[in-house]
């Protein structure tokens, strides 16, 4: 812990501070909250209870008024700390508000009505985890098998794709045919077509070979990329040729040197398209809106919708839910974060 205290607090001036170390700390400082302040704030609150998501101005900690149940009243009346007349406080229970001013009891003897002004009155809050943001969508909506479709879709997604693009890149890098320039040239230049111009033709080739309305029509329209084709294959160029020329004089296979050799080699490269290709399908939402049509096909981005209606939108269950989309992407993240650089930096051969 020392040594680590130490090196995040190293300053250039030595036990003095230099003015470069300021901005630095500064810059860092103001990198940290712009990097990870949505994020925090879309974590708490997602803990908020709808009336405090509506507040303004709004707070950061997910605070919530203090209930008292109070003998002659169904329903729980919310307590505020009141500034009386003599400039005393004391802690009444609302029963309810007309125009300016509020009507309030003493829980302790609620016969007496005390009428108050609302701008006298400040309600008694505590830090409240809504819970029930978590608990009620897993619950009443099936987001556990919204969520499980996600998972299936981009784990298969990704796998597939690794296999094709993988495969693409090594015939691009190391095979020499007339035409391979031009073959590259066309697929780089797809990058430049949108999918909002492809959709109408994928999804009559996804209707004509019967995968409506199932996950494999989400899935196989696009595990073959250009990027991830690109990727590899300007990889697998730093793998020397005289190894795979070493590895055919051993009378291996194609097959093999693909597997065996290939593979393990860009390894790195291969992390970084998984990467990509995890955020690319786990975010999706264009195309299995398109094609999902029953909701026990839904992927999780989809389900999200469920939540806007035609007047409101349930904005506490699509921020915790919304939380919940995230944690799988940032910890896959959070694994192979290491073989972006290592993907860029390192060679064919370690």
């Amino acid at each position: 812990m020392n040594a680590l205290t130490t090196f995040l607090l190293r300053r250039r001036g030595g036990q003095s501070w230099h003015w470069t170390d300021m901005l630095a700390y500064l810059w860092l400082a103001i990198g940290l909250v712009l990097m990870f302040g949505p994020v925090l704030w879309l974590t708490v609150s997602s803990f908020k209870t709808p009336a405090t998501l509506a507040e303004f101005p709004p707070t950061l900690l997910p605070l919530d008024t203090q209930v008292a149940t109070v003998p002659g009243y169904d329903k729980p009346l919310p307590l505020y700390r009141v500034t009386m007349e003599d400039g005393s406080q004391r802690v009444l229970a609302q029963v309810r508000r007309v125009g300016i001013m509020a009507q309030m009891v003493d829980p302790q003897s609620p016969q007496a009505i005390v009428r108050v002004p609302i701008d006298k009155r400040v309600p008694v809050r505590e830090i409240s985890l809504a819970t029930s943001n978590y608990s009620e969508p897993l619950r009443q909506f099936d987001f556990l098998r919204y969520f499980q479709n996600s998972v299936f879709v981009t784990v298969m997604a990704t796998l597939i794709t690794l296999v094709v693009n993988s495969m693409a890149a090594f015939a691009l890098s190391k095979y020499e045919f007339k035409g391979r320039a031009a073959v590259l040239g066309i697929i780089l230049a797809t990058l430049m077509v949108p999918l909002s111009v492809i959709v109408v033709p994928l999804y009559l080739v996804v209707n004509q070979l019967n995968l409506f309305d199932t996950l494999w029509g989400v899935i196989l329209p696009t595990v073959a990329t250009p990027t991830g084709v690109f990727l590899l294959r300007q990889y697998m160029l730093t793998i020397p040729d005289e190894l795979i020329d070493a590895a055919r004089m051993d009378k291996a296979s194609e097959w093999q040197i693909y597997w065996r050799i290939v593979l393990p080699l860009a390894a790195p490269a291969l992390a970084v398209l998984a990467i990509f290709s995890v955020m690319w399908r786990w975010n999706d939402f264009l195309w299995p809106l398109i094609v999902l049509s029953r909701k026990e096909q839904y992927t999780l981005q989809v389900g999200l919708n469920a939540f806007s209606g035609e007047l409101n939108v349930q904005w506490h269950y699509v921020l915790s839910m919304t939380v919940l989309s995230i944690l799988p992407v940032a910890l896959i993240f959070l694994f192979l974060q290491r073989y972006i650089t290592a993907g860029i930096a390192n060679t064919g051969l370690k």
